[in-house]
């Protein structure tokens, strides 16, 4: 995507720039007028409403003058300035046809407006002449398109509905560029209303060449797959039903008239059901602000999802194959780089043909997606039936098959998503393993044209991780062995030091009888007993030789062991301690039971906050269901005979 600077050639320089090139003759008059005119710029420039009135009283033909070297009348500089006030003023003393004068690099005043984002601006100029609409700068572009170029959603919206339609028309830049220009700026409604009104818009081209289909390509976060979203904002989406929408813009500029059929189709019971709904949310997000942007979040990729169906619907109809081919194909492999699984699936919904479609490189999208680490996108191949095995059985220019693939380093964005290096390792490893179970076994000793195997690849571009990953796995180790160590000397203590002392005569702990001294002793047993297996692994993930296979399951499982039994040592740790308070001091301060337990569940609060997450995610991708969606095998359970053998999926 360019920089919005360079998007369809027309922001560089802006209008309002003051050129450097040499002087002429013209322009040396416009300096002298400007000169003249300098205290009606002043006061138009600072927003000074009675210095301008009585300056334009004093000397009318000021008004029309040009007060700059670009060519700015006063109406030009008070829309840049954003001063309503002066504007009104200026347009109240100036006709219809007058308003529309251009400056040096072609641009109305509603242009300027269109720069500005300024919506009550541009209705003061709409509202005194309508032509403005139509008329475009130097750059082919008419406001609506700059207004969007520049991103500013409600001038936009205005802007879009007043606007002739027919100025949209397919056979001018002007709908293609804003098409375009409103993907980009997630304008997604506007976007959807417009392709519905011309459809062709969906195979046009804008001034740099592009497609709405190639930007949308660029765009995760208009799907869910390329936004990420905490636990309970994962709950709360999903629980937001929203269902299909038609391209209605309302004053708030979303798309909130549902896609249904006649009422007469839908029960009384489904409207009261839908309406109790809408009035839930409502409520929720006045209650809740999280919800609010929740629910926003979800009404976008329901838009976003809607357009790209519109526009595979348009590109599916082309009956040029080569034009098809070559629009599809730039916008599939950008997708499949942003890991847009959505955006893929719906491809091949409307063209099935594009798994066999290959980039530069002479590689599938089966490829790409294993290169760039998307597994989301990998995990299609598993619902194409047969034809895995003939694209896992493809290489590329350089000799390059699936496995191969899978034995590059990941791109440094995927492996920043991953915590720690020995994480990062152990899903190198797994990439590996499971494009290694697809490809045929002779594949798994084919060599590139460096004349690497797969395996061999593997081991040259993960030297590195693999003593990163060593390197991660022993300072986590010792800074918990310091930990463990201190518990376990605490602990061992403790015992020999329970509260209330012995009895002269026989030894005998005094509370002995006490429940709350049972709990203290198995307490401590337990952090002891616990902090001392936790000391024993992390001393064993020291003591440990690193090969690459290790990173896979017994360094996780070691860390697992390790993190799991200090967490536990420290949570009896804190309960032993309580527990001995209480004791001492219960018969005296009967009320410090309560801040007890309170101070004493900060340390495992904190250690939960800090670590617990680590080890969850260890947890996860060591034993967890995988990133890969891969179909479940079935269970088979054999009775007493063949034919009672059963299968449950």
């Amino acid at each position: 995507m360019r920089p919005l600077e360079a998007t369809h050639g027309a922001l560089a320089p802006p209008p309002y720039k003051k050129s450097t090139s040499n002087v002429s003759d013209e322009d040396k008059d416009s300096k002298d007028a400007s000169v003249r005119y300098l205290p009606l710029y002043k006061a138009v420039d600072s927003g000074d409403l009675e210095a301008t009135k009585k300056f334009l009283d004093q000397h009318p033909d000021a008004l029309y003058a040009s007060l700059s070297t670009d060519g700015d009348t006063a109406l030009h500089i008070a829309v840049l300035a954003g001063y309503v006030e002066v504007v009104e003023e200026l347009v109240g003393r100036m006709s219809a046809p007058e308003i529309v004068v251009k400056q040096k690099y072609g641009s109305t005043a509603l242009d300027f407006a269109a720069i500005g984002g300024a919506p009550e601006i541009a209705e003061l100029l709409v509202n005194k002449n309508r032509d403005l609409l139509k008329i475009p700068n130097d750059h082919d572009q008419i406001p609506v398109v700059v207004a969007a170029l520049y991103g500013h959603r409600d001038l936009v919206q205005y802007l879009y509905l007043e606007t002739p339609i027919e100025e949209l028309d397919p056979s001018k830049n002007h709908g293609a560029i804003l098409l375009t220009a409103c993907i980009i700026d997630e304008f997604y409604d506007i976007a959807l209303d417009l392709l519905k009104r011309y459809p062709l818009l969906a195979i046009a081209e804008d001034t740099d060449k592009d497609t709405a289909l190639h930007i949308l390509a660029q765009k995760p976060s208009a799907f869910p797959s390329g936004t990420q979203l905490a636990f309970w904002q994962r709950w709360i989406y999903k629980c937001i039903h929203l269902r299909q929408q038609k391209a209605s813009l309302n004053a708030s500029g979303d798309i909130e008239r549902p896609h249904e059929g006649p009422t007469h189709r839908r029960s009384l019971t489904n409207q009261a059901l839908h309406q109790l709904s809408e009035i839930f949310w409502k409520g929720l997000k006045l209650c809740v602000p999280g919800v609010t942007s929740i629910y926003e979040l979800k009404l976008t990729h329901l838009q976003a999802k809607e357009l790209l169906t519109c526009i595979c619907r348009e590109v599916s109809n082309l009956e040029d194959e080569h034009k098809l081919e070559a629009l599809i194909k730039k916008a599939l492999f950008e997708a499949v780089k942003h890991g847009m699984v959505e955006f893929v699936t719906e491809i091949m919904k409307h063209y099935p043909e594009v798994i066999w479609f290959y980039d530069e490189k002479d590689r599938n999208i089966f490829f790409v997606a294993t290169a760039e680490r998307q597994e989301k996108i990998f995990s299609l191949i598993y619902k194409i039936g047969a034809k895995k095995e003939s694209l896992a059985t493809h290489w590329d220019k350089d000799f390059n098959n699936m496995l191969h693939q899978a034995a590059f380093l990941s791109p440094s964005s995927q492996l920043d998503r991953v915590s720690g290096a020995a994480l990062q390792m152990q899903r190198e490893l797994q990439w590996f393993k499971e494009v290694e179970s697809i490809v045929q076994p002779k594949y798994k000793e084919m060599m590139n044209k460096h004349y690497k195997t797969p395996r061999l690849l593997f081991t040259d571009q993960h030297k590195i991780l693999v003593e990163q990953g060593e390197q991660w796995t022993k300072e986590t180790a010792e800074s918990c062995t310091v930990v463990t160590a201190l518990i376990v000397t605490i602990m061992f203590s403790a015992v020999f030091t329970v509260p209330g002392g012995y009895y002269n005569d026989t030894g005998v702990p005094l509370y002995l009888h006490r429940n709350s001294f049972m709990i203290f002793i198995i307490s401590d047993a337990l952090s002891l007993f616990t902090s001392t297996t936790s000391l024993l692994m992390f001393l064993g993930i020291l003591t440990s030789r690193y090969r690459e296979e290790d990173f896979l399951q017994t360094v996780p499982t070691k860390l697992i062991l390790g993190l799991s039994m200090l967490f536990f040592s420290i949570a009896t740790m804190m309960i032993t301690f309580g527990v001995a308070l209480f004791i001492v001091l219960y018969e005296r301060i009967a009320w410090v039971l309560f801040p007890i337990i309170l101070l004493a569940s900060l340390p495992v609060t904190l250690f939960a906050l800090l670590q617990f997450p680590l080890l969850v995610e260890i947890f996860i991708s060591t034993y967890g269901p995988g990133i890969f969606d891969k179909p479940k095998k079935p269970w088979c359970r054999s009775g007493s005979s063949r034919s009672s053998t059963r299968c449950i999926r």
